[in-house]
């Protein structure tokens, strides 16, 4: 973490100092804002906390509750959202309080005794495998804290308005505001008060039962599978060996899904209720607590649980839905989108997977600094368009793994031809569950594939995979993509030839170029701002970082910003290896020893990769993406 930009300061630096919107915030919510956010779920907080870095814009999130959420149903933590919670500043702080995935373990029938179960596998968890992230648990309603404290603390100061009720809202085809919103007061002196808001844009956060989903023509498409589960979070005695680590469990009688969850004595279990029948009506759900766990100690059988206590249950029939669209815009038109929706209000699926906050946060994400472009006038309206192009085909992948997994999880005991089936599969589909198979296709924000070759271990379209770099002014071995916070910048990563600082190179010439009149950095920052407002330009030579003459680097990697000039010491890296570590990031991510181009997009994912000599192109990408500040009206 970076600080003293401004001068010295003796406090928290995780709160930065107020500016525009947040400064002298309303209380009350105002009858014109810029973005208002509808529910206070983990899309909109994260949506919020974004926002929040755009103090120039005004923004609102509304939610119906009079308080914060006190107990989330959601639990599951995949290592992209933890790489998030990074870039939002609280993943150190979460991971310490969040129960660690290390194993998930599988039990089947004993072939000796079928009537009991027996552990037949015991695998790693994926997260240990392909991140430095974890996989962990830890209840949704501590992760909405922590990004209402990123929402409150950024320079937005973010706070939802509690209290405050989605009636619906109207599109209308000019105006300045041309969102009208119809809100109620749900509680408090005016409950019952309802009023009118008008925005230019409005994101519905509002969950499966979307209030904004409806009121644009939106529809859920899939079905309701005929198949229930009970879900409890239970405080136990039990002499089931494995009660503190994840499994799966399949016998004769029905299959559980067993979660720890954070604190060393909570877990969470989903009990396999059995098949619903077509004429049910949704009796299912009206199924006792004390019926799920008579169920749950069927299935334990020879182990058993004696619970102490019972913090929250729910039976629920497994439904898999995508919305027919996340924004506003009917099949066909040619306009910008006003409304968009995120999270359960656009995809529902079952709770198995763990993928329903994971993915709603990345909603959030995605959207965020898009709006932030398009609000402070870095990028053109049609920007907006790529959310819905973008995130619904992550919705139907989604859909596709959860459909595979919960078939999987329902199987009887006869349907099952290889007990190792269900952890093979659990492994062999890492990826998808830790949220690392998103790949944006082409697009403004995008570019085409042509120079892959280049940087072969960071794909297009898909998230920054981060490598341990040495910071050349220290010599202290960082993640090179921990650096990238989520500020709404995109990140410029030139990887040097193989000359040294100072020398003649492309990579001089390249620098060169990018601080000339001609270069994105000159053409897309606003006047007056810092240099590094838009762009965070980092170098990576290939030379050990002793070796690496930080005085000969060029000025375009140590900008001076800020009130008071200061140089920014920290974008000047080494490749490595050194005594604290045997990365080699050029080795690792394929990346070209002739020098190599890497575009970030300020939510994290691969925007172009580039050849140094490729100026043209480069500029080029950046002016279908953001608007040149100053060109002639």
């Amino acid at each position: 973490m970076q600080f003293h930009h401004h001068g010295y300061v003796s406090g928290d630096p995780r709160v930065s100092d107020a500016a525009g919107t947040g400064i002298d915030r309303p209380a009350e919510l105002p009858d014109e804002v810029d973005v208002l956010i509808v529910g206070s779920g983990p899309a909109g907080m994260l949506l919020a906390a974004q926002m929040s870095q755009f103090p120039g814009v005004t923004t609102r999130i509304i939610e119906r509750r009079d308080g914060r959420l006190v107990l989330g149903q959601a639990d599951g933590i995949q290592p992209r959202s933890v790489e998030t919670f990074q870039a939002f500043g609280f993943a150190e702080r979460i991971v310490a309080e969040a129960y660690n995935i290390a194993y998930m373990n599988f039990w089947g029938p004993d072939p000796e005794n079928p009537r009991n179960i027996v552990r037949t596998a015991r695998t790693e968890d994926y997260a240990l495998k392909i991140s430095e992230f974890p996989h962990l648990i830890v209840n949704q309603a501590r992760v909405l804290d922590y990004f209402a404290e990123a929402a409150a603390k950024g320079p937005g100061r973010i706070v939802p308005d509690y209290g405050v009720e989605f009636l619906g809202l109207t599109v209308h085809d000019d105006g300045e505001f041309p969102v009208e919103v119809r809100v109620r007061q749900a509680a408090g002196e005016r409950a019952g008060q309802e009023r009118t808001v008008r925005a230019k844009y409005v994101a519905g956060c509002d969950g499966a039962r979307s209030g904004v989903r409806e009121a644009i023509g939106r529809t859920h498409v899939g079905e309701i599978a005929q198949h229930a589960w009970g879900v409890m979070d239970v405080l136990v005695n039990t002499d089931f060996p494995d009660w503190r680590t994840k499994c799966a469990i399949n016998s004769q009688v029905g299959n559980i899904l067993h979660i720890p969850r954070e604190g060393g004595y909570l877990s969470r279990m989903y009990i396999d209720l059995g098949a619903v029948a077509e004429d049910d009506q949704h009796r299912v759900r009206q199924t006792p607590i004390d019926e799920i766990i008579r169920r749950a100690n069927e299935i334990l059988h020879p182990y058993s649980i004696d619970v102490k206590q019972v913090a929250w249950h729910s039976v629920y029939e497994v439904g898999h839905r995508v919305t027919d669209g996340f924004d506003d815009v009917p099949a066909g038109a040619e306009r910008d989108p006003r409304v968009f929706l995120t999270g359960d209000a656009c995809h529902t699926h079952s709770a198995k997977a763990g993928q329903g906050m994971n993915v709603s946060m990345q909603d959030g994400f995605n959207l965020g600094w898009k709006l932030g472009h398009v609000l402070t006038g870095l990028s053109p309206a049609s920007l907006l368009s790529t959310y819905s192009a973008e995130r619904q085909p992550v919705a139907q992948q989604l859909i596709d793994f959860d459909k595979e997994w919960s078939s999987l999880m329902a199987r009887k005991p006869e349907e099952i031809t290889d007990p190792q089936d269900l952890a093979t599969y659990y492994l062999a589909t890492a990826e998808f569950p830790s949220g690392f198979m998103t790949q944006y296709g082409a697009s403004a924000v995008v570019a085409d594939a042509a120079h892959q070759a280049l940087a072969e271990g960071l794909p297009l379209g898909k998230r920054f995979k981060s490598v341990e770099v040495v910071r050349v002014c220290d010599g202290n071995v960082v993640h090179l993509g921990h650096h990238a916070k989520a500020d709404g910048r995109w990140r410029i990563y030139a990887f040097a030839d193989a000359r040294a600082a100072g020398e003649e190179s492309v990579l001089t010439e390249w620098a060169h170029w990018l601080s000339s009149p001609e270069s994105p950095l000159a053409r897309h920052t606003p006047s007056g701002a810092d240099p590094d407002a838009v762009f965070d330009v980092k170098v990576v030579f290939q030379q050990p970082y002793e070796d690496v003459d930080i005085s000969r680097v060029p000025d375009v990697f140590l900008p001076t910003s800020g009130p008071l000039g200061l140089t920014d010491w920290e974008k000047v890296y080494a490749a490595g290896p050194t005594a604290w570590s045997d990365a080699d990031i050029f080795a690792e991510r394929g990346l070209s020893r002739g020098g190599v181009v890497v575009v970030v997009r300020p939510d994290q994912y691969v925007a172009a990769v580039l050849p140094l000599t490729a100026t043209d192109e480069l500029g080029e990408f950046f002016a279908g993406a953001l608007v040149d500040q100053h060109a002639r009206v």
